[in-house]
């Protein structure tokens, strides 16, 4: 069974930092890009960044507090946020595709998402 399990969020004070976690298993992960994505309520989904063993993307308004990294040891991707911005608040989720990609409909499988929530 694929299971990508979302780990890390919480409350932080604007400013502060934080550090979720993708937990990959039931699939051969070396082969797979991992994306992360947001969705605040009423808007639409957000791309944030991916990583495979040949590329790393990040969305342009992301790259600069935003950092992804993977332990292919441990199945896990990370993703370090610095510097957040009430803003930021929103559902995190992680997925796994083929290709590494921004868009959401790339992804063959998802997380259930971790809350971060950032107040002013």
């Amino acid at each position: 069974e694929v299971q990508l399990v979302e780990s890390g969020g919480g409350l932080v004070q604007a400013g502060g930092s934080l550090r979720l976690s993708c937990a990959a298993s039931g699939f051969t992960f070396d082969d797979y890009a991992i994306g992360w994505f947001r969705q605040a309520p009423g808007k639409e989904r957000e791309g944030i960044s991916c990583i495979s063993d040949r590329n790393t993307f990040y969305a342009y308004t992301m790259k600069a507090r935003f950092t992804v990294s993977r332990d292919n040891a441990k199945n896990t991707v990370y993703l370090q946020m610095n510097s957040l911005k009430p803003e930021d608040t929103a559902t995190y989720y992680c997925a796994a595709g083929l290709d590494c990609a921004l868009r959401g409909h790339e992804y063959d499988y998802w997380g259930q998402g971790t809350q971060v929530t950032v107040s002013s």
